[in-house]
């Protein structure tokens, strides 16, 4: 039996590394994509510790040749891919006279065309052997525009409709796309700085939405989800 193969595009230390740990746990071989080899250098060292096969690629999201290269690289090195979880995401945030045309634009080319070029390139294995998982983790912004999301939310509302067009057309083909949607403040080093009066149970856990995720590809077809909310109970909506 092949070891399945899980793509994490946009590991950083909160959600991407934990999405990483997870799906090694479970027996994935499991492919570290990022800009920067800051998080992903120590965190594969971790997982073939503990007897897991991981692998570091370069991959800039925002970059359709990168996404592409990496993605090929990790079909060569590790198999075809079972599992993509496309995790990058960036945004500005400030009202219209605080921000430019360029990060609105480079929000949508990490949050949606990145994705756009990743499922493209999976999908055509998954489609040929009828099964494969295509996960993103979205954001609460991608229902609403604020004023200070004004660069970010538009960008995750075309990373969600993306995400309902891939299901619409892959899902019949055997392949499950999904978008988990994060509401809440992440549990990191730099969140809980800026919000040190917080209480625990505030705080969205890295662990707990990459287990959503997890078990989001382990769902029975007959009951497939396309969305999955992730919020702390707490949290007001």
């Amino acid at each position: 039996m092949t070891t399945p193969v899980c793509a994490v595009i946009g590991v950083g230390p909160g959600n991407g590394a934990a999405l990483a740990r997870r799906f090694a746990r479970e027996g994935y071989a499991v492919a570290l994509l990022a800009r920067s080899a800051t998080t992903t250098e120590p965190l594969a060292h971790e997982l073939a510790a503990a007897g897991a096969t991981a692998r570091v690629y370069a991959c800039d999201a925002g970059d359709h040749a990168s996404v592409v290269a990496a993605l090929t690289a990790v079909e060569r090195d590790l198999g075809p891919i079972d599992a993509l979880v496309y995790n990058a995401g960036t945004g500005a945030f400030g009202v219209l006279e605080a921000v430019d045309a360029s990060a609105f634009e480079s929000a949508l080319r990490v949050n949606a065309t990145g994705l756009f070029v990743a499922a493209k390139h999976v999908a055509v294995g998954m489609v040929a052997r009828g099964r494969g998982s295509i996960i993103a983790i979205g954001a609460t912004a991608s229902r609403r525009g604020v004023p200070r999301t004004i660069a970010f939310a538009p960008a995750k509302a075309a990373q969600r409709s993306l995400c309902e067009a891939l299901a619409r057309h892959l899902w019949p083909r055997g392949v499950h796309v999904a978008l988990v949607i994060v509401d809440g403040v992440v549990d990191l080093p730099r969140t809980r700085k800026m919000m040190a009066d917080k209480p625990d149970e505030f705080f969205i856990q890295p662990d707990d939405v990459a287990d959503a995720a997890f078990r989001t590809t382990t769902q029975p077809r007959s009951t497939w989800s396309f969305e999955v909310e992730a919020r702390p109970f707490g949290e007001s909506w």
